[in-house]
C-alpha cells in the first residue's frame, strides 16, 4: 500500500458510485481525522441530510454544528451546504449585499440563477469549502484541522470540481470568473485530495478507474481509494480450490449435516451446500480480480468491512478506528 498520509491536505473530497457508501466513508474519515483533539468539518452538498441520519440528529440547518466527539477529545462538526445560502454568503463576502440577496431569494431569483446556470451552483458549493480552507490557512481562531466534503457521485465529480470549465460559458471575466479561479486555486492544489469509494464489483471498480483517469486528465489531485463493504472468505484456500474444481466431499458434508440433526435428506442438504460453496468461490474470485484492478492504480488503498448489523453511530466509530489502523492521519 502506498503511503496513507496526505501531508498538507486540508480538503478531503469523497466521491463514489451510488450505493458504495461514500457518505458513510466520509463520516468515518472525518472521525478518524478528528482524533486526539483535532476538529474536522464534514460537509454535504446534495441536500439529502445524510450526515444527520448517520449521526442520529435532527435535520441540520445551514450552520456549522458539532455532531460527534472523537477519541482523544476531538470534534466533528457538520455543515449541509445549500446553494441559496451559499449565494447569499457570496454576495455578502464580495459585495456586502446579503440584504439584497435576501430580497432576491424572496422573489425566486436565486432559484432561477442556480437552475439556468448549474455551473454557478457548483462554484458556490465548492466555494464554501474553499472559504473554509482559507480560514485554515489564515489560522483563524475558528479554523478546523481538516474539511471533509461528501461530494457528488464519481460520474459527476470531475465536472463538479472543475469549476473553471463550468463557468467558462457564463463569464469570461468579472467577479464570477474571478471567484471560480479562486476556488480552483484550492481545488487543484496540494491542499486538496479527492478520494473515491468503491465496492469490489465490476461496475463500481470500472467507474472508479474511469474517475481516476478523468480527475488526472483535468489536473485534479487524486487522494486514495476506499474499498468498502468487503467480506472475508468463509472457506479456507484449500476448500476454495475444491469448490472451484468440484471436489468438495459430498459424502462427508452429508454426514456432517446428519450429525447436526438436520431432518431433511442429508444428501439433498449437502447438494445445496455445494451449490452455495460454488457461488461463494465465484464471488471470492471476482473480488480478487477487482482488487487487483484497484491495486494497479497505485494509490493509497483502505479496506473497510461489510458490517452485518448495518450502519449506526457506533459503526462509524468502528470504521474510523480501522482507518486509523490503516494509517489515516
Amino acid at each position: 500500500m502506498t503511503d496513507a498520509r496526505w501531508p498538507g491536505v486540508a480538503l478531503h473530497v469523497v466521491s463514489g458510485k451510488g450505493g458504495a457508501g461514500k457518505t458513510t466513508v466520509a463520516a468515518a474519515l472525518a472521525l478518524a481525522l478528528a482524533r486526539d483533539g483535532k476538529r474536522t468539518l464534514l460537509m454535504e452538498v446534495e441536500g439529502r441530510q445524510g450526515i444527520a441520519q448517520l449521526f442520529d440528529t435532527p435535520p441540520l440547518p445551514y450552520t456549522e454544528r458539532k455532531v460527534a466527539v472523537a477519541p482523544g477529545g476531538g470534534e466533528v462538526w457538520a455543515l449541509p451546504v445549500d446553494p441559496q445560502e451559499a449565494l447569499l454568503d457570496y454576495l455578502e463576502i464580495f459585495y456586502n449585499l446579503r440584504r439584497a440577496g435576501s430580497v432576491l431569494r424572496k422573489i425566486g431569483a436565486v432559484d432561477f440563477a442556480t437552475t439556468i446556470a448549474p455551473g454557478l451552483r457548483d462554484v458556490l458549493l465548492t466555494g464554501k469549502a474553499c472559504e473554509l480552507v482559507r480560514r485554515i490557512d489564515k489560522r483563524a481562531p475558528d479554523a478546523y484541522h481538516a474539511i471533509v466534503l461528501d461530494a457528488p457521485p464519481t460520474g459527476r465529480i470531475a465536472k463538479f470540481l472543475n469549476v473553471n470549465s463550468e463557468v467558462s460559458g457564463l463569464a469570461k471575466a468579472g467577479p464570477i470568473h474571478k471567484h471560480a479561479q479562486l476556488v480552483m486555486s484550492v481545488i487543484a492544489s496540494p491542499r486538496t485530495a479527492v478520494h473515491l469509494v468503491t465496492l469490489l464489483e465490476e461496475m463500481p471498480v470500472q467507474e472508479t478507474i474511469d474517475g481516476v483517469a478523468e480527475l488526472r486528465g483535468d489536473g485534479l489531485p487524486v487522494g486514495g481509494i476506499f474499498v468498502n463493504m468487503t467480506r472475508k472468505p468463509m472457506l479456507t484456500p484449500a476448500q476454495l480450490q475444491q469448490a472451484r474444481d468440484g471436489s468438495l466431499p459430498l459424502e462427508a458434508i452429508a454426514a456432517c449435516a446428519a450429525e447436526a440433526g438436520i431432518r431433511h435428506d442429508p444428501k439433498t442438504v449437502a447438494s445445496a451446500l455445494l451449490q452455495e460453496a460454488q457461488d461463494h468461490v465465484q464471488r471470492v474470485d471476482l473480488e480478487t480480480r477487482e482488487r487487483e484492478r484497484i491495486d494497479e492504480l497505485d494509490l493509497p488503498t483502505f479496506t473497510l468491512p461489510l458490517l452485518a448489523d448495518g450502519i449506526d453511530l457506533g459503526s462509524l466509530y468502528e470504521l474510523a478506528l480501522l482507518l486509523r489502523e490503516e494509517g489515516v492521519r
